[in-house]
């Protein structure tokens, strides 16, 4: 019988190829001139491949999969902080954060209030709400334990928050290029990266949104993005009091600092630190561009419009609600926040 470990890595090797091929396909003339990055290639071609052929395979790449949007992606985002300076961080400083504190507590809450009137259970609400107001899944899946929510609560509001994240990673880079001059100001795009950090669901959505814009757009959405996923502690220790303030009891939980995001301040520190040989730099990023593809196109391979259509209308339409709310309430609090600060 063939032992995990090997078993792991062998069903990791058809997906690193296809992570290798869009990173190839993307740095193609036809589509480098679209900003068409090949983290945006690989959930596409993901979904496409997840929702036709792929799923008489799914089982025997399971744990290759979930591999792949856990271990793999969060050592994407952590290496994702030798893009960024500490001097950077300083930079994003508070417009970041003011915007990620009233996108966090208003979403929550918004997601909370339209709950209760459309009678969704409370569950359901929260759980939607968490992982659309911080990180996508990883919200969801650490929300969880405070809730003592059911799987399948978990299942539904997984299945909303990836659907309207990744509908949002491929429209922001859109609006950018319909809305944003061709000659705008660094501090235009300055504000548009803090738009997309704080708006966006997930980390490595952020990343693939800010990619197809430009590099200004990329790093300040990452950092403005990892800020949000840093208040996941303290929205896990006031979410009890946030629910008894809805009707809805929970347990208090323990509220743990997700590892990823110490390791991308960590790999920051070094970064403005330590001057790398520029070689071991540059393979550096090169990797961990290659750890953000695989995970979003093992994302892609299981999203199911089947788990979509099986959650049914009303947390659909509440993770939709609440995806306008943070695309247009997003934007007036970025370019507010930015505009006050600076």
């Amino acid at each position: 019988m063939m032992n995990r470990p090997f078993s792991l890595l062998l069903s990791l090797l058809p997906l690193a190829l296809a992570a290798w091929l869009c990173m190839q396909l993307s740095a193609l003339p036809q589509l480098s001139a679209y900003a068409i990055s090949p983290l945006t290639l690989a959930i596409l071609a993901g979904m496409v491949l997840g929702n036709s052929i792929f799923p008489r395979w799914s089982a025997h790449f399971s744990p290759a999969l979930a591999f792949c949007k856990t271990r793999l992606l969060r050592l994407g985002i952590v290496l994702y902080g030798f893009k960024i300076t500490l001097a950077q961080l300083a930079y994003v400083g508070w417009p970041a954060l003011l915007v990620d504190v009233l996108m966090v507590l208003g979403t929550f809450m918004l997601a909370m209030w339209l709950g209760r009137r459309w009678q969704l259970a409370p569950n359901t609400a929260a759980l939607v709400g968490a992982g659309s107001a911080i990180c996508g899944a990883a919200a969801v899946l650490a929300t969880q334990p405070v809730l003592k929510a059911d799987n399948r609560d978990v299942g539904v509001a997984v299945a909303t928050v990836v659907v309207f994240g990744t509908l949002a990673m491929l429209l922001y880079p859109l609006l950018a290029h319909w809305v944003m001059p061709a000659d705008a100001s660094a501090a235009a795009w300055f504000g548009w990266g803090i738009y997309t950090g704080a708006s966006v669901h997930e980390v490595a959505q952020v990343a693939a949104a800010g990619a197809a814009v430009n590099t200004t757009v990329a790093d300040v959405a990452v950092i403005t993005k990892m800020i949000r996923v840093l208040l996941l502690a303290p929205f896990l220790l006031i979410l009890p009091w946030l629910m008894r303030r809805f009707g809805a009891p929970a347990q208090a939980g323990k509220a743990v600092l997700p590892w990823f995001a110490v390791g991308f301040l960590a790999m920051v520190v070094v970064n403005s630190l330590v001057q790398l040989p520029p070689p071991l730099y540059q393979a550096i990023l090169t990797f961990d561009t290659f750890l953000l593809t695989i995970a979003m196109f093992a994302l892609g391979l299981t999203t199911r419009w089947q788990s979509v259509r099986e959650a049914g209308l009303k947390p659909l339409a509440l993770a939709g609600m609440l995806a306008l709310w943070l695309l247009l309430g997003g934007a007036a609090l970025s370019y507010g926040a930015y505009w006050l600060f600076h």
